[in-house]
């Protein structure tokens, strides 16, 4: 959707949609499916600024980083951002950001663009190590059954002596 920010000089925007966001664009293969993410919000001029709030919900499902199984999670989410109508400036190299630079996104001309908002705000949700749970306990190493469903029938190897100290305290930390 685009919004023509010299309209909402005099009137603040507000809108409600449901966009498709495809998972190619995401370029995440955690990411196994994504419903349609509905959000509102509002634009309003905030001299010599734009205040733009919006808040945005869908459902994705997700590939466990340790078990693979898919999984099903919810996401609500808020966007504040202040936008300012500012030629692009030519920078040559790496230019410092400032703190007052933080939340502002700079726009060359009075029309923005909110699906790169959108498609930011969905990879900005995703988990870095999506977990089915917090205590999933994953895949054998040997075999490949699921350890969340008990154990596997894979026979234990023997720790290494050089490790022999440190299986020591773990186990004394399990036994308190």
């Amino acid at each position: 959707m685009k919004i023509r920010l010299d309209q909402v000089r005099f009137e603040p925007f507000r809108w409600q949609e449901t966009c498709e966001v495809p998972l190619e664009s995401l370029k995440r293969p955690e990411v196994l499916a994504l419903s349609p993410v509905t959000w509102r919000g509002q634009v309003t001029y905030a001299a010599p600024s734009f205040h733009f709030k919006a808040r945005l919900g869908y459902e994705q499902t997700l590939a466990c980083d340790r078990c693979l199984k898919p999984f099903p999670e919810q996401v609500a989410s808020d966007l504040e951002v202040m936008i300012s109508v500012a030629p692009p400036q030519r920078v040559s190299g790496e230019h410092e950001l400032h703190e007052k630079d933080l939340g502002v996104l700079f726009v060359p001309d009075e029309t923005l663009e909110t699906e790169p908002l959108l498609l930011e705000q969905v990879l900005l949700n995703l988990p870095m190590k999506p977990l089915c749970r917090p205590d999933c306990a994953g895949l054998c190493k040997e075999c490949g059954a699921d350890l969340n469903l008990g154990p596997c029938g894979c026979e234990q190897k023997t720790i290494d002596p050089r490790w022999g100290a440190l299986a020591a305290i773990r186990e004394r930390m399990n036994d308190n």
